[in-house]
């Protein structure tokens, strides 16, 4: 039986809930608390795909499977579920397999589904028929195939593969011309990076020639890392390899040869057919002679379907423009636009699909996602963080108005729209994951899943939300939850959680911290989150304000939220706890040179030296974004000197906890050993947790096992100083 909800946009629901949360806990009472291993019950609905008639929506769904070998190990897996859009029926499995399923996507006439599965390390597309039968697989390319889009006719599907640059530029059929690169391999003394003549063979004792055939093949062996690129620093390695994404094209049968319609050295992504046109929409770097690591511009283009007569649709010198969305009569696009390195929000525009058409733009004060046409056009849907929770919207063109369809207390994930039937992905407070379906303005809506139906077996601690103004005059929002089995009267813990981005954004919509919000709630603690200034979610203005501000305004919101929590009155302050991770893990560690009132404190895969993370981390550009420079400049300098939590670590006297993945490059490994080694030479009560072959995602997909090693270890950690199990 399928639950019917109505008047989604209004508050009155969300009012009435928290205003009988004391009979709410009350009811709750006899509910089993969340343990640690409930991480592994979390099913969650991935990407959504209704059919063009709106009777079935194909969709992905994530579970946690524990490993047939060792039952310690618990691994990821996604398959594809069917399920009618009407209710009737149970949805039902579509794919199985070790390997899993993907990206799924109909065709026009509704009469398949391709989708993309691994095969022997590879995505590759396969098509199964809606009339029944296995599906069958339609790529074996070497390099993989990803991103299937059908053309409107059914006849075609394009998709793309990414190859590496070497092979590219070697191959005969994808360079037949021997053309150079368009751009410098930035390899000090030599014009061309691939010189490499396979002809030679390799002697150490040789001519040049052959000199440099030996050195390459210790390259190939794996004996020497040759370093040129700017960004050589990948999530959980190093390496010089670049590789060029490429557009195909194939007739959905099995057995047909997919066809390379893009050409040359640089990149292509996101092909998109135009109705009634040998048309594709495609998007590029802008050509201007820089190694691509240098070259953040792009551009989208048009090109027929034979990979000829390449023009540029829309470009501009030092912006990006991407996400391009063809409109259902392919006769307008969407797309967005920014100036790459600044810390800015990108706009959304749309306008006719020709050269200098005039575009319009949505306005809309938000990071925009997920950005689909109505089949009618009449409106542009798309996503954004607001105030807490991932929500839904609807521009309408006639009017130019955009509309908020979803509330700021839940998160939308993914969602898809066709014949009237608007069905997405929800996280609450609730349930971390649901499908559900709606009419296209949302006012009543059913739940179509029951993915994680064992929630209703636990007690769920509530948040409560509340706001106060910072020294700014922003308003910070900040919420608070009570710890299961609360008691008035009693005293608790209190455990501060920050976010990481600096721009994420956390709220009850936020999926990636349910179980560890309610984990810890579990465990008799209170938990205080806020947005600092420099969330997303709250416009431009509020984005940008801790441009040069890392530390000392970030600090006064979160304590401010936290000192906010306290004057409730149960919070104990001998037991006032923090976490977090990333930006956050800095947060942390920046917070603790400047106040001492904590018992306890974890920091995870966090910055705390931001002139060696300049050097160390993938993400190195946050410090050029965010403070205007480069470390050997006098002024910056001097301004990320003031904002490294390295610098106050003399202050630091809270015991402390610090993580960090092993292969962890974004943010850099060192990072951390230098603030364990520079705390433990001090004599402070600090102790370092290494997770091998993890990277900065641990706690958010990485291995199962290692996600609740850190979470335990965690609370073990705080157990040890507030309540006395030394």
């Amino acid at each position: 039986m399928k639950k019917i909800f109505s008047n989604y946009r209004g508050f009155v629901f969300w009012v009435v809930v928290l205003s009988l949360q004391p009979i709410f806990t009350v009811a709750q009472s006899a509910k089993k608390p969340i343990e640690i291993t409930d991480l592994l019950k979390i099913k969650t609905a991935g990407s959504v795909a209704v059919s063009p008639d709106g009777s079935f929506v194909a969709y992905t769904v994530t579970a946690i499977e524990q490993d047939e070998k060792n039952s310690f190990e618990y691994n990821y897996e996604t398959q594809i579920w069917l399920a009618r859009t009407d209710g009737i029926g149970a949805p039902r499995q579509f794919t199985t397999g070790k390997d899993g399923a993907r990206q799924p996507v109909w065709s026009p006439d509704g009469q398949n589904l391709v989708f993309v599965r691994g095969v022997n390390g590879q995505p590759q597309l396969f098509l199964a028929s809606m009339q029944g039968g296995e599906p069958r697989q339609l790529t074996s390319l070497p390099t993989g195939a990803s991103n299937p889009v059908w053309s409107l006719d059914c006849k075609m599907i394009a998709f793309t593969s990414s190859i590496p640059l070497r092979q590219v530029y070697n191959d005969s059929v994808m360079n037949p011309r021997k053309n150079r690169l368009p751009f410098s391999m930035e390899k000090p003394g030599l014009t061309d990076g691939f010189l490499q003549n396979n002809s030679v063979k390799p002697n150490a004792n040789g001519n040049m020639e052959e000199v440099r055939a030996y050195l390459y093949k210790n390259e190939t062996d794996n004996k020497a890392k040759v370093l040129n690129k700017l960004n050589f620093q990948q999530e959980t390695s190093t390496s010089s390899d670049m590789s060029v994404t490429h557009v195909y094209l194939m007739q959905p049968q099995p057995g047909a040869t997919p066809k390379m319609v893009t050409k040359g050295m640089l990149s292509f992504a996101n092909p998109q057919f135009v109705a009634n046109s040998p048309l594709l929409v495609v998007e590029r770097v802008r050509l201007d002679n820089l190694h691509p690591d240098r070259n953040l511009e792009s551009a989208i283009f048009t090109m027929d379907t034979l990979g000829n007569s390449l023009q540029m649709l829309v470009g501009q010198p030092g912006f990006s423009c991407y996400n391009v969305v063809v409109a259902p009569s392919g006769k307008r696009i969407a797309y967005q636009k920014s100036i790459p390195g600044d810390v800015r929000i990108p706009a959304l525009f749309y306008q006719d699909l020709q050269p200098k058409a005039s575009p319009r733009q949505v306005v809309f004060d938000r990071n925009k996602g997920n950005v689909l046409w109505s089949p009618d056009e009449a409106a542009i849907y798309f996503t954004t963080q607001t105030n807490g929770g991932a929500v839904l919207n609807r521009y309408d063109i006639k009017s130019e108005k955009g509309t908020s369809l979803t509330l700021p207390d839940k998160g939308i994930n993914d969602f898809d729209l066709k014949a009237g039937r608007l069905v997405f992905t929800q996280t609450e407070i609730e349930s971390p994951s649901e499908i559900y379906v709606s009419d296209p303005m949302a006012l009543t809506f059913s739940q179509l899943t029951q993915l994680n139906d064992w929630v209703r077996e636990k007690h769920i601690s509530l948040p409560e939300k509340h706001t106060f103004k910072n020294s700014l005059g922003q308003e910070v929002e900040y919420w608070v939850m009570k710890p299961a089995g609360f008691e008035a009267g009693k005293k608790y813990p209190l455990l501060l959680e920050i976010h990481g981005g600096p721009s994420a954004m956390w709220g009850p919509g936020e999926s990636s911290m349910w179980h560890e919000y309610q984990y810890f709630c579990s465990k008799g603690y209170g938990v205080v989150y806020c947005n600092p200034r420099g969330s997303g979610g709250y416009g431009e203005t509020f984005l940008r304000s801790n441009r040069n501000d890392w530390g000392a305004g970030p600090m006064e919101d979160v304590m401010t939220a936290l000192d906010k929590a306290v004057a409730q009155g149960w919070a104990d302050t001998s037991r006032l706890l923090v976490t977090g991770g990333s930006y956050a893990g800095y947060l942390v560690a920046y917070i603790l040179g400047h106040d001492q009132r904590f018992a306890a404190a974890c920091a995870q895969r966090g910055v705390y030296d931001l002139r060696t993370f300049f050097g160390e981390g993938n993400a190195w550009r946050l410090v050029p974004n965010f403070f205007g420079g480069y470390p050997w400049e006098p002024k910056i300098q001097a301004i990320l000197e003031r904002e490294s939590p390295i610098n106050y670590v003399e202050n630091i006297h809270t015991p402390f906890i610090i993580f960090h993945g092993e292969q962890d490059l974004r943010t850099g490994v060192i990072q951390s050993e230098q603030l364990y080694k520079s705390l433990k030479v001090l004599g402070r009560p600090v102790e370092y947790v290494r997770h091998p072959g993890a990277n900065h995602e641990i706690t958010r997909t990485g291995n199962n096992r290692q996600r609740i090693d850190q979470m335990l270890r965690t609370w073990e950690f705080f157990e040890r100083f507030i309540n006395g199990t030394k």
